[in-house]
């Protein structure tokens, strides 16, 4: 719960403090997952393109949970920049117990509209970086016995989107991806969980519906709130839950996904879809 700070000195219970390393951090559901971490005791390290909204959120967090807090400024996007990260932190002696993949982008709009370079934008940060984030943290986790891993997926994930369909298609991967692997990784004591939110208010919608005011029809009870979406996760991922979908809305919309036929739930999604574009 927000103002509920856990002692630092065993954030999972058991040995010693652990560090949990948060992409996408500077804003949105990333700001608001590390918020939760450092109250449960975590220390953090915090990677987004912006030092400035990093080194913001750093400032509050040591001073509100009294955690140890390090930010590296990083376009993960960029060639190689995992790596670097990486071995960065292996430099810096750094052990990462908790991986959060949030960082991600969209675009909304019919897809032959979106310029191919959009395409491959959203490609890169959705699916080839946590996969690579993936690559790089979670081996030594399961050499040392333990270790989380929180996937923000979402609920276009279990469905197709029109207007979002590569965003969607790439959540897709990720589910599918955190899935599997928490499937291999049993018994190791690590696990995967995949994080499947639905709208949530965030600076990411703000500018979604500046560049679509159909989006502002969107009613108030289908918007989540950020704060109930990062706290559901981080919840599910210290339990060592597969997939946490927050929201009692988001939920049925789930169930009635998984229970619908592919070619009506096309057809249902087609028909509100291109409402929106």
């Amino acid at each position: 719960m927000p103002g509920k700070t856990r002692t630092p000195a065993a954030a999972d219970g058991r040995g010693p403090r652990r560090t949990a390393l948060v992409t996408g951090a500077s804003a949105g559901i990333g700001e608001a997952i590390a918020g939760c971490l450092a109250r449960e005791g975590f220390r953090l390290v915090l990677v987004a393109r912006s030092a400035g909204k990093l080194e913001g959120l750093a400032a509050e967090l040591r001073g509100t949970c009294g955690v140890a807090v390090e930010v590296i400024p990083t376009d993960l996007a960029a060639p190689g920049a995992v790596a670097a990260l990486a071995a960065a932190l292996a430099r810096k002696r750094r052990t990462i117990d908790l991986l959060v993949n949030n960082a991600g982008t969209l675009e909304q709009g019919g897809f032959t509209v979106i310029a191919a370079a959009r395409h491959r934008a959203i490609v890169e940060l959705n699916v080839a970086v946590p996969t690579a984030m993936l690559a790089a943290f979670v081996p030594a986790m399961v050499r040392r016995g333990w270790g989380r891993v929180l996937n923000v997926a979402s609920i276009g994930a279990f469905q197709p989107v029109p207007g979002l369909a590569t965003y969607a298609a790439s959540k897709a991967y990720l589910l599918s991806l955190s899935e599997a692997l928490g499937e291999e990784l049993a018994g190791t004591g690590v696990t995967v969980t995949a994080l499947c939110p639905g709208i949530t208010a965030t600076a990411m919608l703000g500018g979604a519906k500046a560049h679509n005011p159909k989006l502002a029809r969107l009613p108030g009870f289908v918007v989540g709130d950020v704060a109930e979406v990062a706290e559901a996760g981080v919840r599910g991922c210290l339990r060592g839950e597969a997939v946490v979908v927050p929201g009692a809305v988001n939920q049925a919309a789930v169930l009635a996904a998984g229970s619908t036929p592919k070619w009506l739930l096309r057809k249902v999604a087609g028909v509100v879809g291109r409402k929106m574009i």
